[in-house]
């Protein structure tokens, strides 16, 4: 099915009467499972892509002794599919590809609370605050760059740089795309709106737009722009299938905190009218086991945030170097203002 554009998620988020994004839902009645816990089927919404998480959740099965069904789709989308289905959803898990939807749900109080046994799985600056979600992966915003163009001395040491003459024309940008969205929620929360909203319309006049972090890191490579702001995990998946030597573009990690160096999370929240609890549960537990982390950590080149699980992946700096920004997760919560923001400066 073809996904609405972000302009029209954004209209329809707005007025509160966001559609059912996938048709494939079914009936309002039709639940996987019953509230006393007798759970049949277990539902899954995920924000996360096919292609990166089903070998995964093909696993869950067996793993929580019951049949597991999953439907994919934007996590923005399908948060806002979950607030209109209020205590008629069809969902027992949500998947979310980032901390900002499930803020947004757990602010609206859909989300259950996760025994602490869970929650002490991972750092409390990885789970939500309310005690309804947690992180299971984490990945970190970077600048990408082509060496042919520029030296990594020469690459900003800040993202409030990249609009800076000297790199007009210069810089790549996937403004549609979720990370990036995150990434301006948390600009917003560290910087405040007004500072937000002027380096969107310098990066705006400056930059050039893509489709996706893809696309970007493509871009940078091939040399059409000399840097690219996407998720570090793109650039260690295409070495992992082609070969350092074949890839033609390296990575900066940004210092001293930077908002453009933001830690965001792939992450799960059981959804409390989905009376799907116990089987949901049993999939949040597998989700943090050391399987499933080694998954993340090995197969889709994230950061496992459990079960003492850390990546294997040559080269990765360690978690613990990161100089991510200090930022609450749960205020990504604020996604439905960050579109309305970027629809206003004409990026969406």
């Amino acid at each position: 099915m073809r996904r609405p554009s972000a302009r029209r998620i954004t209209a329809l988020v707005t007025a509160g009467l966001l559609l059912p994004a996938l048709a494939a839902c079914g009936s309002d009645n039709d639940k996987g499972g019953s509230a006393d816990g007798g759970d049949s089927t277990l539902v899954i919404y995920s924000g996360r892509n096919e292609k990166l998480v089903k070998p995964i959740l093909d696993k869950l099965e067996k793993a929580v002794g019951s049949k597991v069904e999953v439907r994919y789709g934007d996590s923005a989308e399908l948060a806002a599919q979950i607030l209109e289905e209020g205590d008629r959803t069809k969902a027992g898990l949500f998947f979310s590809q980032d901390a900002g939807a499930l803020g947004a749900l757990s602010k609206e109080g859909m989300l259950a609370k996760l025994p602490q046994s869970s929650l002490d799985e991972v750092d409390p600056a990885y789970r939500g605050g309310a005690g309804d979600w947690v992180g299971l992966s984490g990945r970190v915003r970077v600048i990408a760059y082509n060496p042919d163009q520029v030296t990594e001395d020469e690459v900003p040491d800040s993202v409030h740089d990249v609009v800076k003459p000297e790199w007009k024309g210069k810089v790549g940008f996937a403004p549609t795309n979720a990370s990036f969205q995150a990434f301006v929620t948390g600009m917003r929360v560290l910087d405040g709106d007004d500072a937000t909203r002027e380096w969107l319309k310098s990066l705006k006049a400056s930059g050039k737009t893509y489709a996706n972090n893809l696309a970007t890191l493509d871009a940078v490579e091939s040399g059409e722009v000399s840097l690219g702001l996407v998720n570090h995990y793109y650039w260690y998946e295409r070495v992992a299938e082609k070969g350092e030597d074949k890839v033609n573009a390296k990575l900066h990690f940004l210092p001293g905190k930077d908002p453009g160096a933001l830690i965001n999370v792939a992450g799960v929240g059981i959804l409390k009218d989905g009376g799907q609890t116990a089987t949901a549960q049993k999939a949040v537990d597998y989700l943090l086991s050391e399987e499933a982390q080694t998954y993340f950590a090995d197969k889709t080149k994230e950061y496992p945030l459990a079960a003492g699980v850390t990546s294997s992946v040559e080269g990765l700096p360690s978690f613990g170097s990161l100089n991510a920004p200090d930022i609450d997760l749960g205020k990504l919560e604020s996604l439905q203002e960050t579109l309305a923001m970027l629809q206003d400066v004409g990026l969406v």
